[in-house]
């Protein structure tokens, strides 16, 4: 199987040795977004508050896929990585803007941790 590298300054570069999404399979893996901000070379992170930092995640994620050549309603599958769940339903709130009617299958997980001090973190599988 073939794949396909997909980068564009259309979301923040990666910060350690991955891509920012693979096509493969006729599906797009993207990896997980934090909020920086694309062409920001600080790495200072866009998060006055969860759903600010949230709401940049998702714009960072929806460049990556739109660079791939689809959108944010070709998920079959997110992962939304967080590191206090009391933030569940902002983060919530935020992602269902995105989404929508489309609701791919996801899940939701507790870290203690992410890059940065990041407070979420989101990756996605899209259909191509």
């Amino acid at each position: 199987m073939s794949k396909e590298f997909v980068s564009t300054d259309r979301a923040p570069s990666a910060i350690g040795p991955y891509s920012q999404a693979v096509k493969a399979g006729g599906f797009l893996f993207a990896s997980g977004q934090v909020a920086l901000i694309p062409g920001d070379t600080s790495k200072k992170l866009n998060n006055p508050d969860i759903k600010t930092e949230t709401r940049q995640v998702l714009n960072n994620l929806k460049g990556v896929v739109e660079a791939a050549g689809t959108t944010l309603d070709s998920a079959v599958k997110m992962t939304v990585f967080m590191t206090d769940l009391s933030n569940y339903g902002a983060i919530n709130e935020v992602y269902a803007e995105f989404f929508g009617d489309s609701k791919p299958a996801r899940a939701a997980v507790e870290v203690s941790a992410l890059p940065l001090g990041a407070g979420v973190e989101i990756e996605g599988i899209f259909k191509l």
